[in-house]
């Protein structure tokens, strides 16, 4: 980030997310030509899940952009974006039932869901200050290396966070499998699609976890070697 390693470890890690986020696109656009049997939207998908398991208190509504799906806890609201919330194929009934597994965490207190969001302030507060912190710590590490201790506990922080969001996505994922297969509501071949394009999804995060926990490794060899100076 500040110095060659950390610059050579941030470049490494955006072409594999750049490389990630690509497939990721691709497979979204593949599968979306792949249109469901049962004619249902991802808006209908999403509502059916969420009465399936007795939620009658979270709206889903369409929201701008592309790949912007997510669950709000503080409104709870399933947020569709317009190419999943309108659309009748297998990428959109995995993305859409993908949020929906969200608001079963949310609704069945699933603890990693609960310390993830236990951890929000924290993470933003981090995230505000980390880099400042960091860039401080780098330049004085020879005259002062205790900032850069603060600045790797801050960004601790942030890659707990990332590691903690990983079993919150990938649970989410098997939720939404789990009840289009238990339920039939996609075909076998649409259920293939709808897997595929969740793995991708959540192969994003995983390499974002991965670049969080090299980034911390390396400004924690770069202190202890200042330490032992």
């Amino acid at each position: 980030m500040f110095d060659t390693g950390s610059m050579i470890i941030a470049g490494v890690m955006m072409l594999i997310s750049w490389l990630v986020s690509n497939r990721l696109k691709s497979k979204f656009e593949f599968y979306s030509k792949v249109h469901l049997r049962n004619g249902m939207s991802g808006a209908e998908i999403a509502e059916k899940m969420l009465h399936d398991h007795g939620i009658f208190d979270v709206r889903v509504i369409s929201t701008a952009g592309r790949l912007t799906d997510h669950y709000n806890p503080a409104d709870k609201t399933v947020n569709l974006s317009e190419a999943v919330y309108n659309q009748r194929n297998a990428a959109a009934a995995a993305v859409a039932a993908h949020e929906c597994g969200h608001a079963v965490q949310h609704a069945q207190a699933y603890s990693w869901l609960t310390m993830r969001s236990k951890m929000v302030p924290a993470v933003q507060i981090s995230s505000n200050l980390v880099q400042w912190v960091l860039l401080g710590g780098m330049l004085m590490i020879n005259t002062f290396p205790a900032l850069l201790l603060i600045g790797i506990l801050l960004f601790a922080v942030t890659t707990i966070f990332s590691i903690i969001t990983l079993p919150v996505e990938y649970d989410a994922s098997n939720r939404a499998l789990a009840w289009l297969k238990n339920k039939n509501m996609v075909s076998q071949q649409e259920y293939a699609g709808a897997e595929d394009s969740l793995k991708w999804a959540a192969r994003t995060y995983l390499v974002a976890a991965i670049g969080s926990i090299a980034t911390l490794l390396y400004y924690v060899m770069r202190y202890l070697g200042a330490s032992r100076d």
